[in-house]
């Protein structure tokens, strides 16, 4: 029985429209979304702490997804003729030709667009909806277009874009709470900077396993223009000052919050040493799996400051003071 030509057409149009909704989704760097919805949420939580108002989580998250998903997009097109030099992202969209640069870019400003009016209408937090757009500048001009071509230290000040999802989630709890509660900006802070300070060695061990890649590519990363030992000196450093800033939000939370921060920043900091240690003795080492440790830890972290801020149990600091 011969195939019908119509129905193969229509089912060669469907296969290209389900590749067309998957290569704009991959514009969006789910993966990396995930991590940064991971840290709005404690944030929004511990904003409020004792009360969970799951609308406007769902609400904000929504809105953050928009815009961070924006950011990755626009960083996918600035960052084009990079990653058509290395391995592990010639499978992007914009290096398959399955999106065109022009496409992607206005796809960007419709997701920042969105991102912007929900979180300022739908979510009444224009504070918000503000550093929505402070991320996407920061991300694409400062970071992608200026620190990440010039400088080993791009991931440093560059990790500030990944930050920002704690100030946007705390900004749409604190601007919806009405009950003279004070605002407690200097968690919000803490919560950035234990970003900001995780960020270098998280990203520098991935960058030790393709380091190949970016010197390809030109990239000035750590493990390129610097030796294993030091990169991996820099990456013990970086894991103490984001232990030590966990430790800062302790007054804040309860025995919850400090058991684990201990117990999981003395994990994080055993595979950082093991690191360094391993490349001293010219061993072979597997940077990757600190990659992957890192990711746990922070998830880890925060899923134990969600719980503890959901109880809302009498804090460390209101025993002490």
């Amino acid at each position: 029985m011969l195939a019908c030509p119509y129905r193969a057409a229509v089912s060669a149009g469907g296969v290209v429209y389900l590749e067309t909704i998957k290569a704009y989704f991959a514009l969006t760097k789910p993966r990396v979304i995930e991590l940064l919805l991971v840290a709005a949420i404690p944030a929004m939580l511990q904003a409020n702490r004792g009360s969970v108002d799951l609308w406007l989580i769902l609400g904000t998250l929504l809105g953050g997804w928009m815009g961070a998903a924006a950011a990755n997009t626009f960083n996918m097109v600035a960052d084009y003729d990079i990653d058509q030099k290395m391995g592990r992202t010639r499978a992007r969209p914009l290096v398959r030709h399955t999106v065109t640069k022009r496409r992607a870019t206005i796809y960007a400003w419709a997701l920042l667009a969105l991102s912007v009016l929900w979180l300022g209408f739908v979510c009444d937090s224009w504070l918000a909806a503000f550093f929505i757009v402070l991320t996407n500048w920061f991300y694409i001009f400062v970071y992608t277009k200026w620190l990440k071509r010039r400088t080993w230290q791009n991931v440093i000040w560059g990790g500030a874009a990944g930050c920002m999802p704690v100030l946007v989630g705390w900004a749409a709890v604190r601007d919806n709470v009405d009950d003279g509660s004070p605002d407690r900006w200097w968690q919000a802070v803490v919560l950035f900077m234990i970003i900001f300070f995780w960020t270098p060695p998280h990203t520098w061990a991935l960058a030790m396993k393709y380091k190949d890649d970016y010197a390809r590519a030109k990239v000035p990363m750590l493990p390129v223009v610097a030796s294993a030992q030091e990169t991996t000196r820099q990456i013990v450093f970086y894991s103490w000052l984001t232990v030590a800033t966990s430790l800062l939000l302790v007054p804040a939370a309860s025995w919850i919050y400090l058991v684990v921060a201990v117990a999981s920043g003395v994990a994080f900091l055993v595979m950082a040493t093991r690191l360094h240690n391993g490349v001293v003795r010219g061993d072979d080492v597997k940077p990757l799996a600190l990659f992957i440790l890192s990711n746990n830890y922070l998830a880890v972290l925060f899923l134990a400051l969600s719980v503890d801020a959901v109880l809302g149990w009498n804090t460390i600091g209101q025993y002490l003071f």
